[in-house]
């Protein structure tokens, strides 16, 4: 029969259980706390010590200086993130580190080949085959393995530095390998520089003397093809047709300027003239000396005649006299101007004739220039190739100058310089004895505690169940939480101990875990719970099964109530077949025993049978019972709010216990119980409070 889930119920952890628990067992946690760090401190101190040292390169493009050419300053070539992480990979070549365990004789030491010394329980499994002989590996290949191992190159994040770190046990020796590694590594930049100088200086030296022999062959075509053609030169760049063109043409534009200009002034003379304008604004007018005489004369007269013509009248003779003065000066300044004219039309005319003579010179110089022209294209054909020649000779001659000069070592710089060298280190880097000492004392407190509450959580001691699983009508959430915690509020009353003769505790305590002592101690096969209360007290037995199951007992629990409280708190699913389903046959005992789910106790959970039916065979329960005490050392059954006759009906065993389960009964109340156990032949019963695990005591004084 399948049994489908349910929702389980929730418990709460109770911390205040934890830390009791925790610190019951302090002895045993600070005894683990200090022999773990008593092995931490003996194993440190049996550890070899390893020092440490760095040394660092910054990567940049190093050009040697020379005196005689100061000029050539070389730009620093930008280095990208792959440029460094190359050097980082060429610091880790195979070649580099053979050369520094060579000049260190690193073979010597047992620090880098502990293969050569092998222990007793290595040999022993190389012999039976379990293990690799490590003598089969070369012995550089083992060297190697272990430099590479203590080595570690790395770039500086956001720069163009790298470190080179170097772990050994002896601290001189830290320091030697990065420096070690460090010159060889300046040493391989500089002899690959020198290396590829000597290759350039050994083939640029021929090619240079065949590009001599080029360039003379080429320069020699250049002269005899101008002596052939005639194209000399009268400079660097014109021949002599080329600059006479240029000169006849410079000549022509100047003669048409001046030919232009002349009949432009004389047509603004002429145009004066005829339209009866003054021509003082004429440059050429203004500047002939005789018109500037003629005009002082005339602005005499004028000023004569101003200064007469107050006194005497027009007829006078003298006023006649200087009238005709000024008729005559006026007579010659237009006389001179026509000069003016005459020699601007003369001008005009020189320019115009001068200028088609050298338009005639220039066209017979035009019609030679087409034949000097196709000559001049094969002529700087030659020249562009004797240039080219040239050219590449001049640069040939350049870089094997340059790479002549450095043929020596030290005039080739590595393109990395060191800013720090290791030093030996002072102290070891490994093993720091406080950190570990420490790390490990606290990890062996934080693991035993943990082991201990995870005990206590396993056990269910330290599990309690949540208010939402109280199925007792009327029962408020926050007095089932404080029941659980043990803080029953001060104002409810007390129960008075001291006068209920019938209680059969041994002890003053009354809480569960005294009443699962108790049992245990006693040895007690059955212990028959009854809650008065209802699922509160249910849940207290609960806790008793998990607590007598966390001492190591066999523990069964029989959920003989009629709300389910115990078989919700314990087992998987709530539809397990159980109790009423053994009772009405339908099942084993075997099939009706389920384990629970937070301890290792086992529960024979309520059933899914009809419980009437099921109550009338409830006298073959003794007998269950009988039986499951063979197999368990405790068996608690849990009968709820069950009434005393319905007890003794199952309380048959002689060795049996009756657990009464009282959480906010009064004296009153638990007196009239007790009472009615006793009328049914019951007399010790043990009382427990689960809401006081401090006990009663404090109870007796509260409660007369």
């Amino acid at each position: 029969m399948s049994v489908s889930t349910v929702t389980q119920p929730d418990v709460d952890i109770d911390l205040g259980r934890l830390s009791k628990a925790v610190w019951e067992r302090k002895t045993f946690i600070a005894g683990l706390t200090a022999a773990a760090a008593a092995v931490a401190f003996v194993v440190t101190g049996m550890i070899n010590p390893l020092y440490k040292s760095e040394a660092r390169l910054l990567i940049e493009t190093r050009q040697p200086v020379y005196s005689d050419d100061q000029s050539q300053q070389t730009a620093d070539v930008a280095l990208d993130e792959r440029a460094v992480t190359s050097q980082v990979e060429i610091l880790q070549s195979t070649d580099l580190v053979k050369q520094v365990a060579r000049e260190l004789n690193l073979s010597s030491r047992e620090e880098f080949d502990p293969a050569a010394n092998p222990s007793a329980i290595s040999e022993f499994l190389v012999l039976i085959g379990l293990k690799k002989n490590p003598l089969d590996v070369p012995a550089e290949e083992r060297i190697l393995k272990e430099f590479y191992k203590k080595l570690d190159v790395y770039a500086v994040p956001g720069s163009r530095v790298i470190g080179i770190e170097f772990t050994s046990e002896d601290a001189a020796l830290a320091a030697q390998v990065p420096n070690a590694l460090v010159g060889a590594y300046l040493a391989f930049q500089s002899g690959a520089k020198l290396d590829s100088n000597i290759d350039a200086s050994a083939w640029l030296e021929p090619e240079i003397a065949k590009l001599r022999e080029k360039v003379r062959e080429s320069e020699e075509k250049v002269a005899a093809y101008r002596s052939e053609t005639g194209l000399l030169l009268v400079n660097q760049q014109d021949t002599i047709a080329a600059k006479q063109l240029s000169d006849i043409s410079t000549e022509l534009s100047r003669v048409r300027a001046e030919r232009a200009d002349s009949e432009a002034r004389a047509q603004s003379v002429r145009n004066a003239l005829k339209n009866g304008q003054a021509v003082d604004a004429v440059s050429d007018v203004l500047g002939s000396p005789v018109v500037q005489r003629l005009r002082e004369s005339e602005g005499n007269i004028r000023s004569q005649i101003a200064d007469l013509s107050t006194t005497l009248l027009e007829a006078h003779p003298r006023m006649k006299g200087l009238r005709a003065q000024l008729a005559d000066v006026e007579r010659q300044i237009i006389g001179e101007i026509r000069k003016v004219l005459s020699s601007l039309e003369s001008n005009a005319r020189v320019a115009k004739l001068r200028e088609e003579e050298l338009t005639a010179q220039l066209n017979a110089l035009k019609a030679g220039s087409a034949r000097e022209g196709e000559e001049s294209v094969e002529l700087r054909s030659l020249e562009r190739e004797a240039a080219a020649q040239r050219d590449l000779l001049e640069t040939y001659l350049g870089r094997y100058r340059e790479a002549a000069s450095r043929t020596e070592p030290k005039s080739l710089p590595a393109d990395a310089r060191v800013i720090s060298r290791a030093v030996p280190a002072s102290e070891s880097h490994y093993p720091k004895m406080l950190p570990i000492v420490g790390v490990a004392a606290f990890a062996a407190f934080l693991l035993s505690s943990i082991a201990v509450m995870l005990g206590e959580l396993f056990s269910g001691r330290a599990l309690r169940p949540s208010a939402g699983m109280i199925r007792e009508p009327g029962l408020e959430h926050a007095r089932f939480e404080a029941v659980a915690a043990g803080t029953e509020p001060a104002d409810e009353p007390e129960l008075a101990i001291e006068a209920l003769p019938a209680i059969s505790n041994d002890a003053d305590d009354f809480s569960v875990e005294a009443v699962a002592e108790q049992l245990v101690t006693d040895g007690t096969p059955v212990a028959i719970c009854v809650s008065p209360e209802g699922d509160e007290g249910s849940a207290a037995a609960v806790m008793l099964a998990r607590t007598v199951a966390g001492d190591g007992l066999q523990t069964l629990l029989i959920d003989l109530t009629g709300s389910a409280c115990p078989t919700e708190l314990m087992a998987e699913s709530r539809r397990l077949p159980g109790l009423t389903d053994l009772m009405c046959g339908d099942i084993a005992i075997a099939d009706s025993i389920h384990p629970d789910r937070l301890s290792s106790a086992h529960i024979i959970p309520h059933g899914n049978a009809n419980a009437r039916r099921a109550m009338r065979a409830i006298d073959r329960l003794p007998m269950v019972i009988e039986a499951l005490t063979e197999a368990y050392d405790l068996v608690i059954v849990e009968c709820g709010a069950a009434d005393a006759a319905a007890v003794a009906r199952i309380a048959r065993s002689e060795h049996g216990e009756i657990v009464l389960s009282v959480l906010r009964s009064d004296a009153d109340e638990v007196a009239r119980l007790l009472a009615e156990f006793n009328e049914q032949g019951i007399e010790g019963v043990l009382l427990m409070t689960p809401g006081s695990p401090t006990g009663p005591q404090d109870q007796r004084s509260s409660v007369a």
